[in-house]
């Protein structure tokens, strides 16, 4: 591992993979607010995916003002924008290492900030009228491994007892009988399932949202430059920043780096510390045999070592009914090695790619029917996700670096961590009197962004 994790990260890669969400761009893809860069800035962000997006809304929204966002390929053309449109936390499979690493108080809020998240994006997905398919709802963890389904319910019943009331502590147990009548899972094909976890999550087109949030930043002035690729940050001496592009340079008071798995590129001290790692996501349409009303809730399929995550589109979406799943890393040799450190995707694991085009008819077995004459899958992509050695994000200023901001590193859960992560690090910016007693209240500290956690090592993906 520490080979793949010194693998120097690159810029995002010219013509990627085309991704479900994005076969029809948005007319603000290729975006540029004005013709030329500008000279400066009060706020440079680095990145235009969910991050970027909810940092900028939260700053427009606070009264700032001259900000420009930086964006190397199309707006929202990196994880966000290539994710499984899953809006699903399973908090429960790290409570317990959260509480003995950390404590319990920490566990607790990590939990309740993840279910704050998921239920703010679907909020304000509604109240600002943005059509991104949003679809709260249930979701089942299917676990086919003995001594996960073992630890599983150890960390349910050990949530249920220290957050008793709490919708974060709300869970369901299914025993392997429940599963395969309910949820069409274990009934011919893989038959091995130990029994479900149900809990609140849901699903949404991660890349309409951010568009519907960009274009309200925009109408309150944001300065949007896309396909215009950040190269470098550097110090200026009477303080604030330099980033130069492709384009030219452009000043700025403070820098915000939402670069997730790209942002040792940037900032050479997270080479090692921030991990690319390369994801993959098919879109399949359902076999002859599924539910012609769809699917009760989304779905995880936890095996040994590793899982797939799957939603279906609802009801009325282009593509409806269409099964979206990902995972399969610890399909490929040596449990996906070489997909850590990896910053290309514009190619896919024919492994990998390959496990989970075969995937759903072993999953759901005799309900599965035969295959959509249209052929079972749609299309397959990758994308470049950003992994932490402990597992966490890392949000706040850079130790010694005044003004230098980051939001990154979401281990492959950007869409239940960046929307409360960016409005944490806003208030950490804005500094107003009280407000970090505030966000002490539901933000975690390991969150932050520390010299201790900069001299981790890194050993791959935790939580699995």
């Amino acid at each position: 591992m520490d080979k793949r994790a010194s693998i120097p990260v690159t810029l995002p890669r010219s013509n990627p993979t085309k991704s479900y969400w994005q076969l029809e761009p948005d007319k603000i893809a290729d975006l540029r607010s004005t013709s030329s860069l500008p000279d400066d800035a009060d706020t440079v962000i680095i990145g235009s995916g969910i991050t970027g997006a909810a940092v900028a809304f939260n700053l427009l929204s606070n009264g700032a003002r001259n900000i420009v966002m930086l964006e190397a390929r199309q707006a929202c053309s990196g994880a966000t924008g290539r994710n499984g449109g899953h809006t699903k936390a399973a908090s429960y499979r790290s409570f317990l290492d959260d509480a003995q690493t950390h404590g319990l108080a920490v566990a607790q809020q990590i939990a309740r900030l993840q279910l704050a998240n998921i239920r703010a994006v679907h909020a304000f997905a509604r109240d600002h009228g943005i059509s991104c398919d949003s679809r709260p709802g249930d979701t089942l963890d299917v676990v086919y491994d003995a001594a996960q389904w073992d630890l599983d319910q150890r960390a349910v019943q050990a949530m249920r007892e220290s957050m008793p009331g709490d919708d974060a502590s709300v869970y369901t147990i299914y025993g392997p009988d429940e599963v395969r009548d309910k949820f069409f899972c274990g009934r011919g094909g893989d038959e091995g399932v130990c029994g479900g976890v149900s809990y609140e999550a849901g699903s949404l087109s991660a890349y309409k949202l951010v568009v519907g949030v960009l274009k309200l930043c925009l109408e309150k002035g944001l300065n949007l430059q896309t396909n215009t690729p950040a190269s470098s940050v550097d110090k200026l001496e009477g303080g604030g920043w330099t980033v130069q592009t492709s384009r030219g340079q452009i000043c700025a008071r403070r820098v915000v780096l939402a670069t997730n798995g790209y942002t040792a590129r940037l900032w050479e001290k997270f080479q090692g510390i921030i991990v690319p790692l390369r994801g993959h996501v098919t879109a399949q349409r359902p076999g002859s045999g599924m539910p012609k009303e769809g699917l009760p809730t989304t779905v995880s399929f936890i095996y040994e070592k590793g899982y797939d995550y799957m939603i279906q589109r609802p009801k009325g979406t282009r593509g409806e009914g269409d099964l979206i799943i990902g995972g399969a890393l610890v399909r490929a040799p040596e449990d996906g090695l070489e997909e850590y450190g990896t910053t290309d995707d514009t190619a896919v694991n024919d492994v990998i790619a390959q496990a989970l085009e075969e995937s759903l008819p072993g999953y759901y077995g005799d309900n599965w029917g035969a295959d959509d004459p249209g052929g079972r899958v749609r299309n397959t992509w990758t994308g470049i996700m950003g992994y932490s050695p402990d597992g966490f994000p890392f949000v706040g200023e850079m130790p010694g670096e005044k003004d230098l901001w980051v939001c990154s590193s979401f281990q492959g859960h950007g869409m239940v961590l960046c929307w409360m992560c960016a409005r944490a690090l806003v208030t950490m910016m804005d500094a107003r009197p009280g407000s970090e007693e505030e966000l002490n209240g539901w933000f975690p500290a390991v969150y932050r962004i520390t010299e201790e956690r900069m001299r981790l090592n890194f050993m791959g993906r935790l939580h699995v």
